[in-house]
């Protein structure tokens, strides 16, 4: 099945906590085996890499819980039923969610600490969402980024082609290849040289190369595998091993397919991979504004 959202979390949450104190990672793991999450979903990780999304998510639930005086911290990563959750599991609804948390006075007051309580309306959006706050936060950057990469593509589109070369010479350099931005612009922009666009260190001392092609193709007009022949025959003329083909636009399959037959390495970079790239390196992007999420430091607490 698929990974419970957080909200799904707060009444098996609250349950694994009516026998006494426990702790919150076996709680994690007692409810992934109640769920019956397969190897997979329970080591899917948060892009931080730094907790997996099923105990990310089980701590939003023992937090939101906390926040409605249904659970209680005792000390690090441990936690009981108060009695007013004990009341709510005399009598358990079908489900805990937001919606039902909104009923404590606690939880009100966490939620709208300057709010007169008694004329707060339901925020649907607030109460529908199956995410936790952070997944909230991560999923409207990706749509921040969805958009900037459309707008990025479209400039680099309407662009002359030696913009883009220029493109893809800072994207490497971003990315750690090439030594540095002088050597790497003398490298790339060789167009037409022997069937490759460009050559550009591996590394800092030129140990290894990659050999380049650059297509500024409008969107619908995608490479095929005639073009990756092509680049593989130029490839074998320089005795390369390795190539790097980009492209504004995308690959057919047959050219997809055509690469993974090759005995040389090819990789492909599209349109949508290159705007990621640029974003995740921060080329022809800047940052607007920063916001730290910031957490409770337990180790700040041990006496």
């Amino acid at each position: 099945m698929a990974i419970p959202d957080f909200q799904t979390l707060m009444l098996p949450v609250l349950r694994k906590s009516a026998g006494g104190e426990v702790n919150i990672q076996q709680v994690v793991e007692s409810l992934a085996e109640e769920f019956s999450l397969t190897p997979d979903e329970r080591a899917e990780l948060l892009p931080s890499g730094k907790q997996t999304t099923f105990a990310n998510r089980t701590h939003w639930a023992k937090s939101y819980l906390g926040k409605a005086g249904l659970i209680e911290l005792t000390r690090r990563s441990h936690f009981v039923i108060t009695e007013q959750g004990r009341g709510v599991l005399a009598s358990p609804p079908q489900r805990i969610d937001i919606a039902y948390l909104r009923r404590f006075q606690e939880f009100e007051s966490f939620r709208f600490p300057s709010e007169d309580q008694t004329s707060v309306p339901v925020q649907s959006g607030e109460v529908q969402s199956s995410m936790t706050p952070d997944e909230v936060m991560r999923t409207a950057r990706d749509t921040l980024d969805a958009d900037l990469g459309v707008e990025l593509l479209a400039r680099i589109q309407a662009a002359p082609p030696a913009f883009f070369e220029r493109v893809v010479v800072q994207l490497l350099i971003a990315m750690g290849y090439g030594g540095s931005l002088a050597r790497a612009g003398r490298a790339l922009g060789r167009s037409g040289d022997g069937g490759v666009d460009g050559v550009i260190d591996e590394d800092t001392l030129g140990l290894d190369r990659i050999y380049v092609q650059a297509k500024r193709y409008a969107d619908g007009n995608s490479v095929g595998a005639g073009e990756i022949r092509d680049f593989f025959g130029a490839l074998d003329q320089f005795k390369a091993g390795k190539g790097l083909f980009v492209t504004t636009s995308s690959f057919t399959s047959s050219a997809i397919k055509t690469v993974d037959g090759l005995s040389k390495r090819i990789v492909l970079i599209d349109g949508a991979r290159l705007t990621r790239l640029m974003i995740d390196h921060g080329v022809g992007c800047r940052v607007e504004e920063t916001l730290y999420v910031k957490k409770l430091d337990d180790e700040f607490f041990e006496f």
